[in-house]
């Protein structure tokens, strides 16, 4: 009997008539293994692996910036997101953290699925460069999925083949040194293998310059502190070889920093030189509904549009915090802070990526990519690679925050320290979903918390620990199989 597999599948462009392979609706599809038979089947295969991204986006903002100290939620009920905001020990069962789990499983499924028919059945390609490129794009998104799982939960099963669901209840939790060890390989070898660029409809493709970029910025986390908890940090002190990764991708010319902030987030302007790698959207047959996330329902009514537009959380708010609103204010007229966050409502919120005459069918119908990693954001790591030691002086650190502040309209500083980039970081990032991971990253993310709780006299949000660095195993994964996983510390 054959064994029975499940990929997402992309229709193909002549279905749709859109300029963009991975811009397609992903349809389920139930395949055998007898279904790769040729180089379609394999392109079908590999875009399947790229869907599970349409989900990112929202683990980036629910999980990460409404964790930080930009965002804090008002609620209107008991709403899912309430333990996520306010730091409950009591999140276990969270939809946003389950989903979570799941879809990067998904994603890794979907490349241990393709990477394994590649090896049985390449030969029906014909094409050995073209066998590689899936290779290579298969292992850098089965990287991606597992570092986002690592951010998100520690150690995790590590799983390098497809396994079914019986098979899977005998993985026990990797160690984060072992899920490390697999991103970095497959990491490692899509930056060899993968091409510099794409033409026509390959853009949006990952390169062999993303996968430098997603390898530095590990580099970078491993180095991080522990925490005393298997969060993300190692500290491992290897930022000498993050700046390796991110030079690479400067000296390659690929790239440049843009002179107008607003552009880069430009509905006209997707895949502009700013991007290195993003999730595909095309409205009408995969339209994005981050654009929504964390705008509250009011914003929609008020502007007499259908209150589908929106998170579907009620009256709820999404308010930009104080402390955050302080940072762009005392630095200067900056301008950034108008065109990330909405000021004349009555709440402020983040509205980065809402262009009112692009609105399609419905709040989750916005025709915008979402970025994952710009060049900015390669320069600001950069700089804070040599913070820590890393070859380079204080005036390269110097010139490139001034570079980021000139754009912004700021004033030039001179001997920027750790605490000054990451605050320009915040500023500059402000809805990208960055904050949490890069407070987590440096050490900072308890002591920050807490400084800006009790700065801003917030009374719904918990006093942080250093066990919240990371999230909770699901429930339900904890349920499976009986002594399979433990729990991280401090949840219940």
């Amino acid at each position: 009997m054959n064994k029975k597999i499940y990929i997402l599948l992309l229709a193909t462009a002549t279905i749709f008539g859109c300029k963009k392979q991975l811009d397609q609706q992903p349809v389920s599809s139930l395949a055998t293994t007898n279904f790769f038979t040729n180089n379609n089947d394999f392109l079908q295969g590999v875009n399947g692996v790229y869907a599970q991204l349409k989900s990112i986006p929202d683990q980036f903002l629910w999980l990460g910036e409404m964790r930080s100290d930009n965002i804090n939620a008002i609620s209107d009920g008991n709403r899912d997101w309430d333990g996520i905001n306010n730091f409950s020990p009591n999140i276990t069962t969270v939809a946003f953290i389950s989903n979570a789990w799941k879809t990067n499983y998904n994603g890794i499924f979907n490349a241990n699925t393709v990477l394994k028919a590649l090896t049985d059945k390449s030969s029906v390609i014909g094409n050995a460069s073209l066998v590689t490129r899936y290779t290579a794009e298969c292992r850098y998104l089965r990287a991606f999925y597992y570092f986002q799982l690592l951010r998100l939960f520690g150690g995790v099963p590590v799983i390098s083949s497809p396994l079914t669901a019986d098979e899977v209840k005998s993985v026990a939790r990797g160690s984060v040194a072992d899920v490390y060890t697999l991103i970095i390989g497959d990491l490692q070898y899509a930056a060899a293998n993968l091409p510099a660029s794409y033409t026509g409809s390959d853009v949006g493709r990952a390169t062999s310059y993303a996968a430098k970029g997603l390898l530095g910025l590990v580099y970078l986390t491993r180095s991080g502190p522990t925490y005393n908890v298997a969060g993300p940090g190692l500290a491992s002190n290897e930022y000498d070889k993050a700046l390796a990764q991110f030079n690479d991708i400067i000296a390659g010319n690929q790239y440049s920093f843009l002179s107008d902030y607003t552009s880069i987030f430009s509905y006209a302007n997707e895949d502009n030189k700013e991007v290195i790698f993003d999730v595909q959207y095309a409205s009408s047959i995969n339209g994005a509904g981050f654009p929504s996330d964390l705008v509250p329902v009011a914003y929609w009514t008020s502007l007499g549009i259908s209150n589908t537009y929106g998170n579907g959380y009620g009256s709820s708010s999404f308010a930009v915090t104080n402390n955050l609103k302080t940072s762009y204010t005392s630095a200067g007229t900056d301008k950034r802070y108008a065109f990330n966050v909405a000021t004349t409502y009555t709440s402020p919120f983040l509205k980065k990526y809402i262009d009112l005459t692009k609105k399609g069918t419905s709040g989750t119908d916005w025709p915008i990519n979402f970025i994952l990693l710009r060049y900015t954001d390669i320069l600001l790591m950069k700089a804070e690679c040599i913070l820590h030691g890393a070859a380079g002086t204080q005036a390269d650190v110097d010139g490139i925050v001034n570079q980021v502040r000139t754009r912004a309209g700021l004033g030039s500083l001179a001997n920027v320290n750790l605490a000054t980039l990451m605050e320009e970081r915040r500023r500059e990032f402000a809805g990208e979903g960055l904050r949490w991971n890069d407070l987590v990253r440096e050490g900072l993310a308890v002591d920050v918390m807490n400084a800006w709780i009790k700065a801003d006299a917030v009374t719904n949000v918990s006093q942080v620990v250093p066990n919240y660095v990371i999230y909770p195993v699901p429930a339900a994964e904890i349920q499976t199989k009986a002594g399979l996983y433990t729990q991280n510390p401090g949840y219940n």
